[in-house]
């Protein structure tokens, strides 16, 4: 079993953050691993405070992890301030684990910031240059390069710029435009477009978190980068549709939809 350390923030709601990667890497046959960087008060309809976790805590639960389990790939989510994203490089720089996905969160789903504007330049100087795959969204990019993007040529344009600022292969998720819902994979030597499917539905809490750690999972398992997406893409759809109906506002997809239904009654074992 692949065993994956997720460095992000708590949701108190359980649909993204910490929660939402440990229940896709659980879901996907890898043992899910924590350090918190922050913890966050939030619900279904908006986050309400963020506590940040003192820096030496957060090195701490990376050291604790990392001198006594074998880490088989890092999924990188919400990491706070200036100060945490330096404290979590620092120590990746030392334990180089094998395989290191950035979700480069900014803003959370109610508008929320959940990263300060001056720390954004911290964050690329710092953690672009660690990761193997980032996977940005159409807001997060527009902020990291400037571009407005309206369709696929201006992701591509915009994915180009992510990748001369480190980032070795760049994952720009299309979910926000508004004409199509495609994801576009660029690295150096490729693009690559992954057609999506919009689906009409309120459960779509954690849906970014939960894809950049089921990437993580897939590829950790053995599956190559564009196999890991396109797996890791049809997953999160089948967890869309299956969302779970809980609170007010933008529920949680359902992240063990393969084994139990909405009702949390166990599904037939496939033959």
């Amino acid at each position: 079993m692949k065993q994956l350390l997720t460095i992000a923030g708590s949701d108190a709601s359980g649909g993204a953050g910490i929660q939402a990667d440990l229940k896709t890497f659980a879901a996907l046959g890898c043992y899910g691993m924590s350090v918190v960087c922050a913890v966050t008060a939030q619900n279904t309809q908006a986050v309400l405070q963020v506590h940040s976790i003192p820096e030496e805590m957060i090195g701490a639960q990376i050291e604790g992890i990392f001198q006594d389990i074998r880490v088989d790939g890092v999924k990188i989510g919400m990491v706070g301030n200036a100060a945490a994203i330096r404290t979590v490089a620092q120590h990746l720089r030392f334990y180089r684990p094998p395989l290191v996905v950035l979700d480069p969160v900014m803003v959370s789903k109610s508008g929320y910031p959940l990263l300060d504007p001056q720390d954004r330049q911290v964050l690329v100087d710092e953690l672009f240059p660690l990761a193997d795959l980032i996977t940005p969204n159409i807001y997060e990019a527009e902020v990291l390069t400037g571009e407005s993007i309206q369709n696929i040529q201006d992701m591509e344009r915009a994915a180009h710029k992510l990748l001369f600022l480190g980032a070795r292969a760049v994952l720009l998720k299309g979910g926000h435009l508004a004409a199509q819902c495609d994801d576009l994979l660029a690295t150096d030597s490729s693009i690559k477009v992954f057609p999506g499917i919009r689906i009409v539905s309120v459960h779509t809490h954690g849906t970014g978190c939960s894809l950049s750690s089921a990437i993580t999972a897939l590829w950790a398992r053995g599956s190559n980068l564009e196999e890991a997406i396109a797996e890791a893409k049809a997953w999160l759809t089948e967890a869309i549709k299956e969302g779970i109906p809980l609170g007010k506002g933008h529920g949680p997809v359902h992240h063990f939809h393969a084994f139990y239904d909405r009702e949390g009654l166990p599904r037939q074992k496939r033959q």
